[in-house]
């Protein structure tokens, strides 16, 4: 595929000929680039070839050469972290809205695939009523402050490697079961030998997920929506 990059610095991965019917959305972690996100958008695009992929680029930039950050993480804590993130997320929701319109989908049909930062991100976004995206997928990511209500029309999907040393996969473990008992539409994947990486595994796993799993609200309608037998 040939590079296209946006005035924004995003880059567009694949920007199909007939009106889009998705928007995959690719953000990436602390220090990197939306390039970094390329395997995962090339892999995304072969399964969904009418979606719009991009990868955009978070809005700061950070201490690593050609990198940029989603928030700032000097001195960061478990308290300034969740200020932080709530500083960042009116940019991050204004990008996904350009996205949208551009792609000219709601939030049913918007997926927000995060890294680490990008996964942080993603994953606050969710906390929204109404909120932005009808799937996440979060890998190597967390949450700043677990939600409090259940997430309306959003399903997450956590991937995680058990040797993460940057975020532990704990983090995916309580969010996991937290979000279960609110009611939420949950999977969680927490694969061994893999640290914080946007691995070969965790690509399989997030096109098999984004292209087969349905939701429990879907299933929720379909089984109302069934004719109940006489007796």
């Amino acid at each position: 595929m040939t590079e296209d990059i946006d005035a924004q610095n995003a880059l567009i991965i694949q920007r199909p000929t007939a009106t889009p019917q998705q928007l995959i959305l690719l953000f990436h972690g602390m220090g990197s680039n939306p390039r970094a996100m390329r395997p995962l958008g090339e892999r995304l695009a072969l399964e969904f070839p009418n979606a719009l992929v991009v990868a955009p680029q978070a809005p700061t930039a950070s201490g690593n050469p050609n990198g940029f950050e989603w928030f700032g993480v000097d001195g960061i804590t478990e308290e300034n972290r969740v200020d932080r993130v709530a500083l960042a997320l009116p940019a991050f929701e204004a990008c996904v809205a350009r996205w949208q319109r551009e792609a000219g989908v709601a939030a049913p049909a918007t997926a927000l695939v995060g890294f680490s930062q990008g996964a942080i991100m993603s994953l606050e976004s969710a906390k929204r009523n109404p909120p932005c995206a009808g799937r996440i997928v979060a890998i190597g990511g967390r949450f700043a402050a677990l939600p409090v209500d259940m997430l309306l029309d959003t399903t997450v999907h956590f991937l995680h490697g058990k040797e993460d040393a940057v975020i532990p996969y704990s983090n995916t473990v309580l969010a996991a079961h937290h979000l279960r008992d609110l009611g939420c539409d949950i999977t969680a994947e927490v694969l061994p030998f893999i640290g914080h990486e946007i691995h070969a595994d965790f690509i399989d796993l997030v096109a098999t997920k984004l292209a087969s799993h349905i939701p429990n609200r879907v299933w929720a309608k379909a089984m109302e929506a069934e004719p109940r037998p006489k007796v």
